[in-house]
């Protein structure tokens, strides 16, 4: 299987910004590449919310592979893998990606 150069994070960013810019999405640039690579930095927060959605898989998703190796992947592409508390999530009020509770 192939493995990204760039992470999951950035990818996710740089999909929904070119959702939001180009003309074969919603947006109404037809050659949007520019502008995703200046401005997919904005769309951090949007995907940080995607990923800690998908921390969590649903049945479909566990019922053909490791439900936790699969929370492990999310939470290390969160940076939330190999925290102080040895199992994945940061200590309270300690996570970067995460204001709330």
């Amino acid at each position: 299987m192939p493995v990204s150069d760039s992470s999951a994070l950035e990818r996710v960013a740089r999909v929904l910004c070119a959702q939001r810019l180009s003309s074969n999405a919603e947006g109404s640039n037809p050659s949007a590449g520019e502008a995703v690579e200046l401005a997919w930095r904005e769309h951090i927060a949007d995907a940080t919310a995607v990923l800690k959605t998908l921390r969590e898989p649903d049945a479909q998703m566990a019922a053909v592979g490791s439900a936790d190796l699969w929370e492990r992947m999310v939470r290390a592409a969160l940076g939330e893998e190999g925290s102080a508390d040895g199992q994945g999530t940061s200590p309270a009020g300690t996570d970067r990606l995460h204001a709330g509770p």
